[in-house]
């Protein structure tokens, strides 16, 4: 069952802390557990679309079907960590196909975004980092020849690794092969996936300690 996040759960106690001394499942291939949905109001309201319609797990898979523009978040929040997923966008994609990750999400959580850094699941410049809520960086540089020569083709499988350190710089490598990186004023939080209006695809969905 997918879980849509309360002002109330928000303003509770802070999520629990993972600290994964090994790649540690978040995503558990059956269900949303350890996940929540953020929903904007008045798009819910207009397109009639519920988390559940939106958010489907089919096969191991995560299918983010991009009708509701939301967000899906775990529940703990990770430090010093590496995060890493397998994505790819169903065939007949174009390259506008968006989505994104959001990592270090900070409180309040109940906006659609919340103060983050986004990596960019748009499959042209995957990868690419923004700032979001305001937030500055530095440092912050994308790789577009690196991601050209690395990236599968629509309909294939991708794998992205977010690296982010206790000083507050991050790395993100697509197929192993670094494309960004970036630093910030935020060292944890929270991480998730956008739904942005195109299907997109995830799985094997794992936090690892950096150390």
């Amino acid at each position: 069952m997918i879980r849509l996040l309360s002002l109330a759960a928000l303003m509770a106690a802070p999520a629990g802390f993972s600290h994964a001394a090994k790649p540690e499942a978040i995503f558990n291939g059956k269900n949303l557990e350890g996940w929540t949905v953020v929903t904007e109001p008045k798009h819910q309201a207009k397109t009639k679309v519920t988390p559940e319609e939106n958010w489907v797990v089919q096969d191991g898979v995560i299918v983010t079907k991009g009708k509701l523009f939301c967000y899906l978040g775990t529940k703990k929040s990770f430090s010093n960590y590496k995060f890493q997923f397998d994505w790819r966008y169903p065939e007949g994609s174009t390259p506008d196909s968006n989505s994104g990750a959001l990592i270090h999400m900070q409180a309040p959580l109940d906006k659609v975004f919340p103060k983050s850094l986004e990596p960019q699941g748009r499959f042209k410049d995957h990868g690419k980092i923004f700032p979001m809520g305001g937030l500055k960086v530095k440092d912050n540089q994308f790789d577009q020849k690196a991601l050209d020569e690395v990236r599968k083709p629509i309909g294939q499988w991708n794998t992205t690794r977010i690296e982010c350190d206790k000083n507050g710089g991050v790395a993100v490598f697509v197929n192993n092969r670094k494309v960004a990186s970036c630093s910030s004023e935020l060292k944890e939080g929270p991480v998730g996936f956008q739904s942005e209006g195109f299907e997109i695809h995830f799985r094997n969905i794992t936090i690892e300690n950096l150390d």
